[in-house]
């Protein structure tokens, strides 16, 4: 049993098909910093490429959730900062590769003017919550 519970559409919401409502849990709390789409040598993956990055930017969140113990099943609040959201269905489809979309995590989207430099295209944070 897992130590999370999700509440995709409290009484009187309508169901959001891309993100759960409410995500709840006890236990350790771990904030993930906003992830680019950098690889191990800090090189952009994907120049223009929304999928590409976003692929890049979740394989950066599992590394970073692995570091402190976690994974995609503990997080329980994302936050996708685009620079436009015609992005966000690539970052969708790769979101789903990750984390399993019958659970999906509380979830924020907003687009901004600009990230760090104008190459990037999102930049996604993570909370999650694990057992004590």
């Amino acid at each position: 049993m897992t130590h999370l519970t999700h509440i995709p559409a409290p009484e009187g919401l309508s169901p959001a098909p891309a993100y759960s409502h409410v995500v709840m849990g006890s236990g350790r709390l771990i904030a993930v910093s906003g992830q680019l789409a950098l690889d191990e040598k800090g090189e952009l993956v994907g120049p223009g490429d929304p999928l590409a990055q976003a692929r890049q930017v979740f394989e950066n969140l599992r590394r970073c959730l692995a570091a402190a113990g976690a994974s995609f099943e503990d997080v329980v609040k994302l936050t996708y900062f685009v620079t436009d959201v015609a992005h966000m269905p690539a970052v969708r489809q790769a979101r789903d590769e990750f984390l399993d979309p019958a659970r999906l995590p509380a979830a924020s989207a907003v687009q901004v003017a600009a990230l760090m430099g104008p190459q990037f295209l999102m930049e996604i944070e993570a909370l999650a919550v694990t057992p004590e």
